[in-house]
């Protein structure tokens, strides 16, 4: 994120530079980066003649390059996007001839996303050495996405409390671009200075504040029987918006942690937090999950855990219904 920021903060200074390639698995700062440039760097009477997109599948690395070499029309520059660039992966190293000597009045933006080019070829280093930007977009992993959103939502005049973060990254998972949309809906709604409940995930996303994963693993951690029931009857008669897999993904990741917390020596608060990548709210829920579950059944429920997470997609399960396999799966921790 903060890469990001530094490429857009050097466009907005007129630090602009021949060459943008823009990879990997997370599209949302390819696009991000990639639209700034569409959006910014030519004016609206210069886009005219000197703007163009291309798409991967319906052009050729020599296309790139024959648009790529044009002089601009009454402009000082001309813009190049290539989206979806990753579907000449075959042939992309064959852009390294012009890297090396790229027209310094083209920006080129090149798109590829999901994939990378190896930083040992011709590519690479051509685009480095002429003072280009290769932009690498890694994908987040869960445990880093509440923080994204606190920090997207705190430059935007926002804040958002851990439960509502948490929520968020239970039913949209990492993808960023999701996140984005659902938290661009909801600063349409609230006005500036409002810190995001869940009641407001709640009302304005549809994601229930009381029956979701995220009260599931606090249910159980707390070993409450009756309110753990009630949300996995919920999960069963709602089973698409409440997949099996990921419940039991998500109750994996958590007692997995808990068997790294009861390996921890130094159970400070905020050790624990640093120790397994947590939000420091969060951390009285391990400790009282400690508490009703010692570290030898803890094993036992990983283990059990890695067994319906099989079933859950279908192996040796028989067709049985998703609540009634949720069913048998608290009943198998809680016991």
């Amino acid at each position: 994120m903060d890469e990001v920021k530094q490429i857009v903060a050097d466009i907005k200074k007129g630090q602009i530079k021949p060459i943008y390639f823009l990879m990997g698995e997370e599209p949302y700062y390819i696009d991000a980066i990639s639209d700034y440039i569409e959006n910014n760097v030519l004016s609206e009477e210069e886009k005219g003649f000197n703007q163009m997109v291309l798409y991967g599948r319906d052009i050729t690395v020599d296309d790139i390059v024959s648009n790529a070499k044009r002089y601009p029309m009454m402009a000082e520059r001309q813009v190049v996007i290539v989206k979806e660039a990753q579907d000449l992966s075959r042939t992309i190293e064959n852009l390294a001839s012009y890297a090396s000597s790229p027209q310094l009045t083209t920006v080129l933006v090149i798109n590829y996303k999901y994939k990378k080019i190896d930083k040992r070829k011709a590519l690479y280093k051509a685009i480095k050495k002429q003072d280009g930007v290769v932009f690498e977009s890694k994908k987040l992993y869960d445990n880093q996405v509440a923080e994204w959103i606190r920090r997207v939502l705190s430059g935007q005049k926002y804040t958002i409390s851990p439960k509502a973060s948490q929520m968020l990254v239970e039913f949209l998972g990492t993808d960023l671009s999701k996140i984005n949309n659902e938290l661009e809906k909801l600063k349409i709604i609230l006005p500036e200075g409002t810190q995001i409940t869940p009641e407001h995930v709640e009302e304005h996303i549809g994601i229930s504040k009381d029956y979701n994963n995220f009260e599931l693993r606090k249910a159980v951690g707390e070993r409450n029987s009756v309110k753990a029931f009630k949300i996995v009857n919920y999960f069963g008669n709602n089973p698409k918006d409440n997949p099996m897999v990921v419940t039991v993904s998500l109750l994996f990741g958590f007692f997995s942690q808990l068997l790294h917390f009861h390996g921890l020596h130094d159970k400070n608060p905020r050790n624990v937090a640093s120790a397994l990548k947590i939000n420091p709210y969060f951390v009285n829920e391990y400790v009282t999950a400690a508490r009703n579950f010692p570290m030898r059944k803890v094993s036992q429920i990983v283990s059990t855990l890695r067994e319906f997470d099989v079933k859950s997609k279908g192996v040796n399960s028989n067709a049985v219904p998703q609540g009634d396999l949720l069913k048998e799966l608290l009943v198998k921790i809680l016991s």
